[in-house]
């Protein structure tokens, strides 16, 4: 069964500034729960994504165990959006479009992660035990820290 995760949060800063920092795979850490322990493998020297860029991670989502994560930028409008598409890694399935839309109050991004887990039943099963509760809060973690880089005492 595929889920949709959706979000959104204003950012005060301007296109070009949430741009440079959404599009760097480094920054990703940043903003995933420590607990997760996300380390992006693949290594890079300051270079936004592009379309067709393979990001390798390590993720520790449940019982510390690391997973290997691989995912392509599968579509990169920039400025505006860019997806991610998991090659290899924990889900079934995972798709994560990223939206940036400037606005009077900086930009609105939005993010849509459609996504399905392996093992059938079992997978639905684990879904409403803990993944989707899980995901919501590393969500929500993410919203917490983008806040304080981009809306604590900050103007566009």
């Amino acid at each position: 069964m595929k889920y949709t995760l959706y979000r959104e949060q204003q950012l005060a800063c301007d296109i070009a500034r949430a741009w440079t920092f959404f599009s760097s795979p480094q920054n990703l850490a940043q903003i995933t729960p420590k607990d997760m322990g996300f380390v992006v493998v693949s290594e890079f020297n300051g270079e936004e994504i592009v379309e067709g860029m393979v990001i390798d991670y390590l993720v520790s989502p449940i019982f510390r165990i690391p997973l290997k994560w691989k995912t392509k930028i599968t579509q990169v409008e920039k400025y505006k959006s860019f997806t991610d598409f998991q090659l290899k890694g924990p889900y079934r399935f995972w798709n994560h479009f990223h939206e940036f839309i400037p606005n009077e109050k900086g930009v609105l991004m939005k993010d849509t992660v459609e996504y399905e887990l392996p093992f059938g039943i079992l997978g639905t099963v684990a879904h409403g035990m803990f993944v989707k509760k899980k995901l919501n809060q590393i969500f929500d973690y993410r919203y917490e820290i983008l806040e304080e880089l981009f809306n604590r005492h900050k103007k566009v």
